[in-house]
């Protein structure tokens, strides 16, 4: 009972920071000098065309940014919260929410697909390398983890793709052939789909895979260097329930916390390396909304990445509770 009050006023407390962050973001995104509208002024001019200042006024008056930025504001989550409209996007002209769905499916199918790559390569691995210290393989693992810690992933896509050049004739760039783009993808071309999948996974994976070994690796060593568990060694505990029972438990804390950002991840995906590697996910859609001032879709895709965020530390914190009895025992007092 009383952890469901601890999670009654959690879901609580997201409410009015949900706004709050909202507000930041639609402020953040106004502080470039400039609107859309100059944007546009300026590319029809280089075109040649001539705008006067009563027809420039007009323009910014049809788009609705004559008026103050938080007159601006007020009538988005207005909108938002009365009828679920988050505003019209300018560079596509449509509904913001039509853009964001039209590549929110395969964003997600991206995303959770690399999560699970991400955790089931990462946890045995780690867990090898704790158990098999200063070992040559331990120390491969290590030199890989590092690596792919300090190379942007973006870089790694373009070496992975000039050898896929190299070795096959072709770089399997984004996630659809032409032939997939005009008929779609069907039982027939679902193969070419899953190999043109394992190279963005890995890519956008590869950072995350090896922190997460380094974490798992560092809090295991930690773990078995404890009282309680030389203890249970000296009573004849099997490794096996050592590791997997008592270490691994604790040392899976800092993995369940990065949980934020990986749903967060899960929306909007790598930005950089979705274009590069030409990838129809969300995050060149934020990117171009950011260049183009296209101040609402550029909000709302910030403003579901900033409430996934904050359930993503909710849910982390109840799954932290579950795993250590000691951060459960406190939220239960907190409640």
């Amino acid at each position: 009972m009383q952890m469901l009050k601890y999670v009654g006023r959690r879901l609580l407390l997201m409410i009015p920071t949900v706004f709050i962050m909202s507000f930041i973001v639609f402020f953040i995104i106004q502080l470039p000098p400039g609107d859309y509208v100059s944007g546009y002024i300026a590319r029809m001019s280089a075109q040649g065309e001539i705008f006067t200042e009563e027809m420039i006024a007009e323009i910014r008056a049809s788009y609705g940014l004559n008026r103050p930025w938080y007159i601006q504001y007020f009538y988005w989550i207005r909108g938002i919260i009365l009828h679920w409209d988050f505003g019209y996007s300018f560079s596509y002209y449509r509904p913001v929410w039509d853009v964001i769905m039209d590549r929110l499916g395969i964003t997600v199918a991206v995303s959770l697909i690399t999560m699970l790559f991400t955790y089931l390569v990462s946890l045995p691995i780690g867990i090898y390398s704790a158990n098999h210290q200063y070992s040559a393989g331990d120390y491969l693992f290590t030199i890989i983890g590092f690596i792919g810690m300090a190379m942007p992933n973006f870089l790694l896509g373009i070496i992975l793709m000039y050898l896929m050049y190299v070795f096959t004739g072709t770089t399997y760039v984004g996630l659809f052939s032409q032939e997939m783009l005009k008929n779609g993808v069907h039982w027939y071309n679902l193969g070419e789909f899953l190999r043109r999948m394992i190279m963005p996974i890995i890519v956008i994976g590869m950072s995350g895979t090896c922190g997460v070994i380094r974490t798992v690796r560092a809090q295991m060593l930690d773990e078995q260097s404890k009282q309680y568990t030389l203890t249970a060694r000296a009573k004849g505990v099997s490794e096996r329930k050592i590791t997997y029972k008592y270490c691994l438990r604790a040392a899976l804390n800092p993995v369940v916390s990065g949980l934020a950002t990986s749903l967060s991840h899960i929306f909007t995906g790598s930005t950089i390396t979705a274009i590069v590697m030409n990838l129809a996910i969300q995050g060149p859609v934020l990117y171009n909304a950011l260049i183009n001032q296209d101040m609402y879709l550029a909000g709302t895709i910030l403003l579901v990445q900033a409430f996934l965020i904050v359930l993503g530390t909710l849910i982390s914190d109840i799954i932290l509770g579950w795993l250590d009895p000691m951060i459960r025992s406190e939220q239960v007092h907190e409640g």
